[in-house]
């Protein structure tokens, strides 16, 4: 999948290949729990690994990618600035070359603000530092993680780059149109974490009476619907099987469901929510 970063002029910028799946490893916290997760990710044809400066394991993702002799450029790293971090020009650079040297690469695919700076007076400060961070060739692109349609468009203020990506909590409970429409107006791509609303919805009778008309998963259904909505779709899990599985929800065809998918929409968080504040 194509991103890219829109300038003040509408045009693009600093343009990148991401792997529109990948494996999240949060909560990924038992010695070796994240490096063995990557490396049956990546022996079941994953290339896109989702972590954060936040969960502590920056430094297992890096050792896999070693452990697995695969050239750098074969997968696709995304890490993030941690929102206690976000406080500063020079704050953020030393946190981004910290995240260099965990993950033991010269650069990082993706890096994103993990969530809008509580101060707002540190926001463009903060993206300021991302940008110059990209200019130095550290990391190929720059985003932002929670940002809600209002801090999208206080980007544009200050931002010579806006991001290319918005993470955000997305699933068929939370599909969320507005905030969707306003990161692609912004030139960015929805990235969806928690496709299963953290666990909360696997076991929806409604899921599992389309799961089974499909005769896939219930988890198959919900992860292939973030897929095929366009967004960069990352389910987290550190058993082998649903590591497999999960990949193997790129085969189901939903097309005949998507109504009732659709009605699923409930306006469900299951975690964390910045998106809403000011």
């Amino acid at each position: 999948m194509r991103i890219s970063h829109q300038t003040a002029d509408g045009s693009e910028a600093f343009v990148h290949e991401v792997p529109q799946f990948g494996l999240g490893v949060f909560l990924m916290t038992a010695e070796d729990e994240c490096k063995t997760s990557v490396l049956a990710a990546l022996e079941a044809g994953y290339s896109h690994i989702d972590t954060a400066s936040m969960y502590n394991n920056e430094r297992e993702v890096g050792q896999a990618l070693k452990h697995a002799n695969v050239e750098r450029e074969s997968v696709f790293i995304t890490t993030k600035l941690r929102r206690g971090h976000a406080i500063g020009y020079e704050d953020t650079i030393e946190h981004c070359k910290e995240s260099l040297a965990l993950l033991d690469s010269e650069y990082i695919d993706l890096y994103l603000v993990h969530a809008p700076p509580v101060d707002p007076e540190h926001r463009a400060p903060v993206w300021k530092a991302m940008e110059y961070c990209l200019e130095q060739g550290w990391v190929k692109a720059i985003g932002v993680s929670n940002y809600g349609a209002a801090h999208l468009e206080a980007m544009k203020e200050y931002a010579t780059y806006m991001p290319c990506v918005n993470q955000v909590e997305y699933n068929p409970w939370l599909q969320r149109p507005h905030l969707k429409q306003a990161t692609e107006d912004a030139g960015a791509r929805l990235m969806a974490y928690s496709p299963l609303a953290r666990g909360d919805k696997v076991d929806d009778p409604r899921l599992a009476e389309i799961a089974t008309r499909l005769n896939c998963t219930p988890a198959q259904v919900a992860i292939k619907f973030c897929y095929d909505q366009g967004c960069i779709t990352i389910p987290k899990s550190s058993n082998p099987k649903r590591i497999i599985e999960n990949i193997a929800s790129l085969n189901v065809d939903i097309s005949s469901e998507m109504e009732a998918i659709m009605a699923l929409e409930e306006n469900y968080v299951s975690g964390w929510d910045p998106t809403t504040e000011l």
